[in-house]
């Protein structure tokens, strides 16, 4: 009775393990067809009929079906969670076209990594944007020093792009909040490089995209950023 038992139970192991790693071969091999720099483009059009006020017409319903199945997003953003800043609408993209990861001040940290990783080298999303926007609470709140549970050390985050940014100025001054903002996300692109081995192969291997952007909460245009 035991050795059955034991028989069953690596059985039962070894087909956990077979259907687990097919799964994830098969999303691996499910990489989008587009290109770092077709990704970049598509968003970069997107973001201009939102400008324009000439969305696509989607059938919202039909792509909920559509991706019932399985999802094959070609970007992956790292966005603030300003509520402004909905980056599926800005970028006027669909159900199923992207990663969306939001946390105040767009700051990288390793949950936002390893989602990254997921959203690369697992599903195969060929290019990551990371993208600030201007008059930024959580950037005004660095600036300012401000105090406040767990909100103190995510805004401690943003200390070294201020650091970045030259002379000391205040968060009424829309220019230094602007610079701020724009290291800011400098910054979150270098930490992507530096501190996940797995993203910055891809990224040296030219397989996956990074760029940066600045959204205007004003004028609702991205502006993207050389690196």
């Amino acid at each position: 009775m035991t050795r059955r038992i034991l028989s069953l139970f690596s059985l039962t192991a070894a087909v956990f393990l077979l259907v687990g790693t097919s799964f994830v071969q098969a999303e691996e091999h499910a990489a989008s067809a587009v290109t770092p720099k077709e990704a970049v483009e598509k968003l970069k059009e997107g973001n201009a009929r939102f400008v324009e006020g000439k969305h696509l017409s989607r059938d919202l319903r039909a792509q909920v079906a559509a991706t019932a199945g399985g999802q094959h997003p070609f970007a992956v953003t790292v966005s603030c969670m300003d509520s402004r800043v909905p980056v599926e609408l800005v970028l006027d993209q669909g159900i199923g076209d992207v990663f969306s990861l939001r946390v105040a001040g767009n700051v990288i940290d390793p949950n936002i990594l390893g989602s990254l990783e997921y959203a690369t080298k697992v599903v195969g999303s060929r290019l990551i944007v990371v993208l600030g926007h201007t008059q930024c609470g959580a950037v005004k709140g660095a600036i300012d020093d401000v105090k406040l549970g767990n909100l103190t050390g995510l805004l401690a985050q943003i200390g070294p792009a201020i650091a970045a940014s030259g002379p000391k100025g205040t968060s009424k001054d829309a220019a230094y909040v602007n610079k701020v903002t724009e290291q800011n996300v400098f910054l979150a692109m270098k930490e992507i490089r530096d501190k996940s081995p797995i993203l910055r192969e891809m990224i040296e291997a030219g397989t996956v995209g990074l760029v940066g952007g600045v959204y205007s909460v004003e004028t609702g245009r991205v502006k993207f950023l050389a690196d």
